[in-house]
């Protein structure tokens, strides 16, 4: 302790009272986060960035918002997302108050969300995290109890998050109704590299996913190494992309396929848990049962007839165990696809609070990834 005191004195600084630690750059960013995990899938919360709500009250709309950002500001993503501030597995959500488009939607916020790739349209997890935050963080002017209804507006479209308040804290579980969700192809011959034919579902949730059974590749989603699943899970993804033209009625910003999520087969409906891993973006595992995954697997299984509405499946991850509840409660249309509504449900939880900053003259001040 006392060798910590004298470097301080000879710092010029004294005991350092009123100096602003640690030191950063005037130019350079300083970034506040709020902490939280959903299923044990990390979200690192920008509760608001001037140029994005700028350009928002300017009347640009989310989707093209998502994309200048990707274009011409992407700093705040790759400092946030990557090491040494980040992980390969860093997940975040950036929260957009006003602008036209939300105001539009009748929506409490808006959102972008950044993992180490880039930018997603769409993510269960975080929605049901940013449900609490929404209360908890006063973005909705009078929540009711014992359940508060949030809406969002993110880039695929509107959700809505239903949260339970207790009139001074938010609880769990939180649940979601999601934009809607259809069946994209069903049986679809794919060659994988290393693998031969395979078989697989696409189903949208908001996102686009491939689906099929770890099976299928000679491995086991519960048992396999997860290197293994990854690998597997990434020449999927590939394949499918050069094999099949995908393409969204409302938006070709939406029409890119986001990843793979193997599965333990278990399609038709059961009491018992199914469980899946999802490999997203660039080789990204998700920690969680993937809300936006869950949302598309129950499209496909409604579109297949294997289950019903307002039956609920619960899914759990492969990585962590954690358990998400999902079921299709309205049908409806998204352009010539016929459409579900898909309810998802689970626990989002709080770990932290942290202030980032950016020194100009560090040669590794945007991140980057190591695998």
């Amino acid at each position: 302790m006392a060798a910590a005191a004298a470097s301080v004195t000879c710092s010029g600084g004294g005991d350092g009272a009123g100096r602003r630690l640690p030191p950063h750059s005037p130019s350079g960013l300083v970034l506040q986060t709020v902490e939280m995990h959903t299923g044990g899938e990390p979200l690192r919360i920008v509760p608001r960035l001037e140029a994005a709500e700028e350009a928002a009250a300017a009347g640009l709309p989310l989707l093209s918002l998502r994309r200048e950002l990707a274009a011409a500001r992407d700093g705040v993503r790759r400092a946030l997302m990557l090491e040494p501030r980040g992980h390969a597995g860093m997940y975040g959500a950036l929260v957009v108050r006003g602008g036209e488009a939300a105001a539009a939607a009748g929506a409490h916020l808006a959102a972008l969300f950044l993992h180490c790739q880039g930018y997603s349209t769409m993510c269960g997890h975080a929605v049901l995290a940013l449900g609490r935050f929404a209360l908890d963080y006063g973005l909705v002017a009078a929540p009711t109890c014992p359940e508060t209804a949030v809406r969002l507006l993110c880039p695929c479209g509107p959700v809505t998050a239903f949260v339970p308040w207790d009139g001074s804290r938010s609880g769990n579980p939180v649940r979601f109704h999601s934009v809607p969700a259809f069946a994209a192809a069903t049986d679809l011959s794919i060659d994988v590299p290393g693998h031969g034919k395979v078989v697989v579902d696409i189903g949208y949730g908001g996102a686009f996913y491939a689906f099929l059974s770890a099976e299928q590749l000679g491995l086991d989603v519960c048992s396999s190494k997860t290197r293994d699943l990854v690998s597997a899970a990434s020449a999927v993804t590939e394949a499918v992309k050069e094999q099949f033209k995908l393409h969204h009625p409302e938006s070709e910003d939406l029409a890119f396929l986001y990843g793979t999520i193997l599965t333990d087969g278990k399609d038709t409906f059961s009491e018992e848990p199914t469980t899946n891993i999802c490999v997203f973006a660039d080789e990204q595992v998700d920690r969680s049962p993937t809300g936006s995954g869950v949302t598309a697997r129950i499209a496909l299984q409604y579109h297949k007839g294997l289950i019903q509405l307002n039956q609920s499946r619960t899914f759990r991850s492969s990585t962590t165990g954690s358990l998400f509840t999902g079921k299709a409660v309205k049908a409806t249309k998204s352009g010539d696809y016929k459409a579900v509504i898909v309810e998802v449900s689970g626990e989002a939880f709080y770990t932290g609070t942290a202030t980032f900053t950016v020194e100009e003259e560090d040669s590794l001040k945007h991140g980057f990834c190591f695998k």
